[in-house]
């Protein structure tokens, strides 16, 4: 093996770790990578809860809507109304 030879093979080798170091460290190399892929996964995790509490929003507006039940059980347990003729007894320890 000649001196050029181990010179080329000795540049090819520090190109090659110098790419490598780019591939994986600089930006949008493979760190940015997983590290957007989770980030991607946290959200899509998050739009499913999000989506879920809306789901059960819209079903208690519906209730609200058109459950004369559903609306006396919240006004009362929510708002503390009570009916005309009702006495509320409050004990304390």
């Amino acid at each position: 093996m000649g001196l050029r030879h181990k010179i080329g093979m000795t540049a090819a080798v520090i190109g090659l770790i110098g790419l490598m170091g780019l591939i994986l460290l600089g930006s949008n190399g493979y760190l940015d990578y997983t590290r957007l892929v989770k980030k991607k996964d946290r959200m899509v995790a998050e739009n499913r809860e999000t989506e879920a509490q809306n789901r059960g929003l819209g079903r208690k507006i519906l209730r609200l809507r058109d459950d004369p039940e559903y609306i006396e059980h919240v006004a009362r347990e929510e708002l503390g109304m009570v009916e005309p003729d009702e006495v509320i007894y409050k004990f304390h320890d």
